[in-house]
């Protein structure tokens, strides 16, 4: 019998778009998360979690969908449904490496656009995903690609876990923060109560492409001082000079998955 959720997770039932754009997508997937141990294999309407969010990649337009993982049960899990594994270092200190290590393993053209799915997504868009690879081969004056939302409620606007990006005339990131930015000196002189009509405040979505010449130069880059304080990854591209453009899309996608309350959450909505 069905589980009475996977019906919210199908993803049979939406289209499969045809990509002008060649890219493949990678979704880096640890076993060890701290705040939620074996969270790639948690089940999600029947399936794992990761198997989710690749059917879902696979629906993108995609050339190929790998999962880079260093944990065999993930890798079994991923083969079981019909998804190629690649098995990678477990010494790595984030996804970027991750996926870095599978582009040189598969020994992609430098040209080649990888996209980088995070593995706790389950209802991501395959549209956002196509559309984040298209930005970039648009555009190629930039090293990476990613996407964002405009910002019209004041407590994201001020709340230091949404991660904002203030972009410049031609959509490239001029910087990312967890500080609300821009800030609008007179309006918020009294405190963030109402984001002013117009103001250009995004909020960034956490899915990059990268075309796989820079992935090999962006992990021997030096981590920037602006990252570290941060505490984005992004920030180490904008320090050393290159640029990334940012698709704006109308509104947040489905939340992802950090935690075992936010699954929790994310099955009792799907009911």
């Amino acid at each position: 019998m069905e589980n009475p959720c996977s019906a919210h997770f199908r993803s049979h039932d939406l289209p499969i778009s045809r990509s002008p754009v060649k890219f493949s997508v990678i979704i880096p997937a640890r076993y060890a998360s701290t705040r939620f141990p074996g969270k790639p294999l948690a089940d999600v309407g029947g399936k794992p979690m990761v198997v989710r969010v690749a059917e879902r990649a696979a629906r993108s337009g995609a050339d190929e969908v790998l999962i880079a993982t260093d944990d065999a049960r993930i890798a079994r899990a991923a083969a079981q449904h019909g998804f190629k594994a690649v098995m990678t270092r477990g010494s790595h200190v984030s996804g970027t490496d991750r996926i870095a290590e599978v582009a040189a393993k598969r020994r992609f053209s430098g040209a080649r656009i990888v996209v980088n799915v995070q593995g706790d997504e389950p209802l991501i868009a395959p549209a956002l995903i196509r559309r984040v690879a298209a930005g970039l081969a648009r555009h190629r004056a930039a090293a990476m690609a990613t996407a964002c939302h405009p910002i019209t409620d004041a407590r994201e606007l001020a709340d230091p876990n949404a991660v904002k990006v203030a972009l410049d005339r031609a959509g490239y990131a001029l910087y990312f923060s967890r500080a609300p930015i821009p800030f609008a000196r007179d309006a918020f002189a009294r405190g963030i109560s109402r984001v002013p009509p117009r103001l250009p405040a995004y909020r960034h979505l956490g899915i990059y492409a990268y075309r796989a010449g820079f992935l090999r130069v962006f992990t021997r880059l030096a981590p920037a001082a602006i990252e570290r304080f941060e505490a984005l990854e992004q920030l180490r591209a904008l320090a050393h000079g290159y640029r990334i453009h940012c698709a704006i899309v109308r509104a947040a996608p489905p939340p992802g998955v950090d935690t075992p309350a936010d699954l929790r959450r994310l099955l009792r909505k799907s009911k």
